[in-house]
């Protein structure tokens, strides 16, 4: 019996998707369908969810974000990579949101500050939501991991801070081959004290597809988590101007036409966000955003409420 059909990838082609295409489909469909199982859900430590990481190379050692009355100051430290000592930069983009994100929900769900990261740098990466691709990606890897395992970090909110290391213990990689280096990889990270006794306290549930689909941006993170922890608190409705959205998720966005581009870039990743966090009520007004009180991603078990960081209005 012949027939006419052809198969998935072979249309995807004809439409011109690519697998990263049909991967986000895939997502995008399941999120819409059902809620998170319990493999799929993610935790965050709650001033995280206010105050990101810087999303670019910062120069010097030292990078500072206020927003409202939550702020984060992120001190670049020293690693000993087999040799002696070598100066890490200040972690910065997408990597170390995902590993940051991963290591906090095992460490959540299992209640243990030990973390196993797999046997290689790519099953770490697969771990993540990010498919290897090469030396490129392994390099990109060892750089931000190692620069998180080195940095100091200070949390503070209204009188309180948090300061020390998130990563107590980490083992060097040294090596970028990857796959096949699994006996040099540290396979577990060792949490530091405090931030897992904070991050049990005021962990912010996520959805872990939703990290999966926006692995490629930094700010599109960001909102997510920001939006995840915010929303469902909120009484009717919330504005915030483009001048707080700014300092809260743009500051490395100067110059003369830093305003313009910070909005550019804002309306584009939240357009991304909202397609994975369906129940989010947010729209877009000509003096920055209107967010609406929405369910959250992943509802708290048991009623269980999460602090609130407020936002500059």
């Amino acid at each position: 019996m012949s027939s006419d059909l052809k198969p998935a990838g072979a249309i995807a082609a004809n439409l011109g998707l690519t697998k990263r295409s049909l991967t986000e489909i895939d997502t995008l469909a399941s999120i819409l369908e059902r809620r998170p199982t319990f493999a799929e859900f993610a935790y965050q430590h709650a001033v995280r969810g206010q105050v990101g990481w810087p999303r670019r190379r910062v120069e010097g050692t030292r990078f500072m974000r206020r927003s409202g009355d939550a702020w984060l100051n992120v001190q670049a430290g020293m690693l000993d990579e087999g040799k002696g000592p070598v100066k890490q930069p200040v972690p910065y983009g997408p990597l170390p949101r995902l590993a940051l994100a991963h290591v906090s929900t095992f460490a959540v769900q299992n209640r243990t500050p030990e973390v196993p990261i797999g046997d290689s740098a790519s099953q770490f990466l697969r771990q993540i939501g990010v498919e290897p691709d090469g030396g490129k990606r392994f390099s990109s890897l060892r750089r931000q991991m190692h620069a998180l395992a080195a940095c100091y970090i200070q949390l503070g909110y209204r009188g309180v801070t948090v300061s020390g290391s998130p990563i107590r213990k980490f083992s060097a990689w040294t090596n970028d081959r990857g796959e096949k280096q699994s006996s040099i990889w540290p396979g577990r990270l060792l949490l530091s004290e405090e931030f897992y006794k904070t991050l049990l306290e005021t962990a912010v549930p996520l959805d872990m597809r939703a990290l999966n689909a926006l692995s490629g941006s930094s700010l599109a993170l960001d909102i997510y988590t920001t939006l995840a922890h915010r929303l469902w608190r909120i009484e009717g409705s919330v504005a915030i101007h483009w001048s707080s959205l700014r300092a809260q998720f743009g500051q490395e966005y100067q110059g003369k036409d830093g305003a313009r581009s910070f909005k550019k870039e804002f309306k584009k990743a939240l357009a991304d966000v909202l397609k994975v966090y369906p129940q989010a009520k947010v729209i877009v007004t000509s003096g920055g955003i209107q967010c609406f009180c929405s369910p959250p991603p992943v509802p708290p078990c048991g009623g269980k409420s999460f602090p609130l960081l407020d936002v500059d209005r």
